[in-house]
């Protein structure tokens, strides 16, 4: 009987899981024409997992062309309602049959413990897949109230051809909060997952193809940013692309559409976001647990981690001997390994980068409170501790700047007005959250929050029938809920004249 929370098991699976290395273009496994690849390395150890096909600009206009003919075609566009969601629902099915297996991909490609992989992010995918796959013969176009001698029908219609551009920290969760209501709507579909975590995503074009998604409406075109991605976000036949990743790159797909067709581009870039411990917060041990989970969970590689930890001065002390205590019980090991609370970075590179914020928050004159040094070098993996500043000064490139790691700068205040103050004090607008007893601040407060998402005694919790999305750089449009169709879909307007 096998043991789910035994390291060996996991690591016996990880031995003997299959891999899929080539870019999957119009129901056809090929490699790229010239040959190229790029290898995807294991953040635990190191080591290479796996050479995949790198595509640029020639795989790109393949895959968009077919995507193009499908939806000309209407193979899928025009199929009825039934037929797209009992599709859906099968890649959903298939999705939680084989969710040992994409866990394991996940971890092995990006880090994170395989207790998330398996506890949520595989599972939560299959979820989304079901939950518009049921959304789609549910909603209704509608007529206008016009006079008794006009009929105006409003319409929904896919857009076209999609192109989804998608991060490495939560690879195919993130891409299932794109793919799916793409899917759903009736679009064709251009995946290019990061080069960081191909392996997920290549896995599930062949679900798709086993579910039934005929040839061309699913693509998967693996590759670097500058290549694969920018070919995308110029290609003049792609009508909409949906990203998430960096603020800097989401400004560079809104260039590529001003050079190219205008298409449209929603974003879902960094954040910044500040988490407010007022002094009549309802629970201190639970604030300080969602305070640690908030930025240390998934080695603080979430775009809503909560960096920014301000706590009311008069339980400032007491709130940070408890939150000290459990990010001290939170240290980085196996990602395999189910009793490992972090796991690791996802590579060298940004390694590098986090470390580099650690060491530019000591030089800028922030007190180092806890953790800040790579651990378990031998193994060639690429761990950091869970890492706390206490800073005085908002003009920090730590508290500026996103990091993307497990670094949690931390505030006192005095007044609700200055928690306020610095928690709007950014470039950003992603998450956000308080901790009050008190039904009148919590709804204030929330409100003059300028983020998409607020939290109030509890931090990071969520549900696909809610929005996921930001304000400010945080970027445009929402995944998740029905809302997200809006993306995805173009409003018709026809005006009948009733002679």
């Amino acid at each position: 009987m096998k043991d789910m929370q035994d390291l060996a098991y996991w690591k016996e699976l990880a031995s003997r899981v299959p891999l899929r290395t080539k870019a999957y273009i119009d129901g056809e496994w090929t490699d790229s024409v010239d040959g190229h690849t790029f290898d995807t390395v294991n953040p635990a150890t190191g080591r290479t997992i796996a050479a995949i096909a790198a595509c640029g600009v020639v795989e790109v206009d393949r895959a968009v062309a077919a995507a193009r003919r499908a939806f000309q075609e209407g193979v899928w566009a025009h199929a009825p309602r039934s037929v797209r969601k009992a599709t859906l629902l099968r890649l959903a099915a298939l999705i939680e049959a084989h969710q040992e297996e994409l866990a394991v991909l996940e971890t092995l490609d990006m880090g994170k413990p395989i207790s998330e992989t398996m506890g949520y992010d595989i599972p939560e995918t299959a979820r989304t897949y079901a939950w518009y796959a049921e959304a789609i013969d549910k909603i209704y176009d509608e007529i206008a109230p016009t006079g008794p001698n006009v009929l105006a029908t409003i319409t929904r219609e896919p857009v076209g051809v999609v192109g989804a551009v998608v991060p490495w920290n939560y690879p195919l969760l993130m891409a299932s909060w794109k793919l799916a209501p793409a899917l759903a709507a009736g679009n064709s579909v251009v995946l290019k997952p990061a080069e960081q975590s191909p392996l997920t995503a290549l896995r599930l074009a062949e679900l798709a193809e086993e579910a039934g998604i005929p040839k061309g409406v699913f693509n998967v075109v693996p590759g670097l940013g500058a290549a694969a991605g920018q070919a995308l976000g110029l290609h003049p036949d792609v009508d909409c692309i949906a990203f998430t990743g960096s603020t800097a790159t989401g400004k560079r797909f809104l260039q590529y559409a001003g050079e190219s067709n205008l298409k449209r581009v929603w974003l879902e870039c960094g954040g910044k976001s500040p988490h407010i411990i007022f002094d009549d917060c309802p629970d201190v041990d639970r604030a300080a647990q969602a305070a640690a989970t908030g930025i240390f969970s998934n080695q603080g590689e979430i775009c809503i981690a909560g960096s920014r930890l301000y706590i009311q001065s008069s339980i400032y002390d007491r709130f940070m001997d408890r939150l000290e205590a459990i990010a001290m019980a939170m240290q980085p090991g196996d990602p395999l390994d189910p009793r490992s609370p972090m796991g690791a970075i996802v590579d060298a590179a940004q390694m590098d980068r986090v470390l580099s914020y650690v060491r530019a928050g000591k030089e800028e004159g922030a007190r180092l409170r806890l953790g800040g040094d790579r651990v378990l070098a031998d193994s060639g993996g690429y761990y950091l501790q869970p890492t706390i500043f206490e800073c005085q000064s908002q003009n920090l490139s730590i508290i500026r700047e996103e990091i993307f790691g497990p670094v949690l700068t931390v505030t006192r205040f005095d007044t609700e007005a200055e928690a306020i103050r610095m928690a709007n004090d950014s470039p950003y607008g992603l998450g956000a959250g308080l901790w009050t007893a008190n039904v009148s601040r919590s709804h204030r407060v929330s409100r003059m929050l300028k983020a998409g998402l607020v939290w109030v005694n509890c931090y990071m919790d969520g549900d696909v029938t809610v929005p996921f999305g930001g304000v400010k750089q945080s970027g445009s449009g929402r995944d998740k809920s029905l809302h997200a169709i809006d993306k995805y879909t173009d409003l018709k307007t026809t005006w009948i004249n009733l002679i």
